[in-house]
């Protein structure tokens, strides 16, 4: 089945220390998801899947801001998310190569007013591994969209963060019911 890993929203102003908007951070930090999203894509690349990557933002003008949202709406506010500045460059230490696809979103879910169904379709994606920040908003907004697309979908675990433990575990209960929720191990065996 041809597989695609997706890593949602790595990025400075929402994973790192003094990012914009950083209420995940810490808890991202605590659990090691950039190591373990890493180890996932060492795998997709031996394995010859898809990666992609897909960060939050908005140009300079903030043109794509939905002003009325209350989670964007102040983002100009606090220029956070502006794509022209560093806090929309990828978390560090997380392994992005030329050869990986990067989607720009504009809102919560990757698929919305995106190329990345177009990206999915080109590669005849069946089966997406998503990863990200945080658990509540991205990952789930990713997955539901998923599977609404019928695309069999695979949540890795340990590769996800949200703003406390108790906002990520809740989450992951209920991812499970449209969802695999695996860890990198499983990943092996798909």
């Amino acid at each position: 089945m041809k597989t695609a890993f997706l890593s949602l929203d790595y990025i400075v102003d929402i994973m790192c220390e003094g990012g914009k908007i950083a209420r995940s951070a810490q808890h991202a930090a605590d659990r090691n998801i950039i190591a373990h999203a890493n180890r996932a894509i060492a795998l997709a690349r031996a394995n010859d899947w898809l990666v992609i990557h897909v960060k939050v933002g908005f140009s300079s003008s903030y043109a794509e801001q939905p002003k009325g949202s209350p989670m964007f709406g102040r983002a100009k506010e606090f220029g956070a998310l502006d794509l022209s500045g560093p806090g929309t460059d990828f978390h560090p230490e997380l392994d992005v190569q030329p050869q990986d696809a990067i989607v720009i979103k504009h809102r919560v879910s990757p698929f919305y007013a995106t190329g990345l169904e177009a990206v999915l379709r080109a590669h005849r994606i069946e089966r997406l591994i998503i990863a990200g920040v945080s658990t509540p908003w991205a990952v789930q907004s990713a997955a539901r969209d998923a599977h609404d697309r019928d695309y069999e979908v695979l949540v890795l675990e340990p590769a996800c963060a949200a703003a406390t433990e108790e906002d990520h575990q809740s989450s992951m209960r209920l991812l499970a019911t449209i969802a695999r929720v695996v860890n990198v191990e499983d990943l092996l065996a798909i």
